[in-house]
């Protein structure tokens, strides 16, 4: 599935995020606003797949009006909820193997290894995306992003100061994007525009506004 942006698109094998696979996302700091735009990053990936989605979660604090503004409708999402990560874990791999599904999401703080190879084994048998959101309670448990998994692609977002206006006014949101780890492929960085009501994003201009580099030395294994 193509971001329909020519500098992501050709960093990535086939031009585009591979189906049957999992690909993981994190926030750029251990912050709730970075944590918030990796999980509509995922939406806005799973809005642009077909058929219903399956979001598993032990925490219950999504908000609506804003996945909705990243192109996922809240009418398409099974929400499946768990009171520990294994049971998350276990929710998300056997919805990847019921298949028919457009992708299936899931919140963990940490992915071992072998949790990993088998969510990847089951999104491959029924072709499902899988997006694992790592999401941290405490700032120690973003080290965990650091360790191998086997995830197709990482990526850690970090927000940026809104696109500039010619008029007073608060333009579209701005990420920076990076692509951490691809099989068969290379690491990039990129600033974008947020996902728009369709789920997608778009190359955007950094002139005007800083970002703040030590928020990128959180794991940049």
């Amino acid at each position: 599935m193509p971001f329909g942006v020519p500098e992501i698109d050709t960093r990535l094998p086939g031009g585009g995020l591979a189906y049957g696979a999992i690909h993981e996302f994190a926030g750029g700091g251990g912050g709730t606003i970075d944590g918030a735009a990796a999980a509509l990053f995922a939406a806005g990936i799973a809005a642009r797949t077909k058929g219903k989605i399956v979001w598993c979660l032990t925490r219950p604090d999504l908000f609506f009006p804003a996945i909705a503004q990243a192109g996922l409708n809240p009418n398409r999402v099974i929400f499946v909820e768990s009171d520990r990560e294994e049971e998350v874990l276990a929710s998300m791999e056997e919805a990847l193997a019921y298949g028919g599904l457009g992708a299936v999401i899931a919140e963990l703080v940490r992915l071992p290894m072998t949790a990993s190879r088998r969510l990847q084994l089951a999104a491959e048998k029924k072709g499902t995306m899988g997006l694992v959101v790592r999401r941290w309670r405490r700032q120690t448990e973003a080290n965990d992003f650091g360790q191998p998994t086997a995830s197709t692609t990482r990526w850690r977002i970090s927000v940026l100061g809104s696109e500039a206006l010619p008029v007073p006014g608060v333009g579209r949101p701005r990420w920076f994007l990076e692509l951490m780890r691809v099989k068969a492929g290379e690491c990039a960085e990129y600033c974008v525009g947020a996902c728009d009501d369709k789920g997608r994003i778009h190359l955007a201009a950094e002139s005007g506004h800083g970002l703040d580099t030590s928020r990128r030395s959180i794991n940049s294994g």
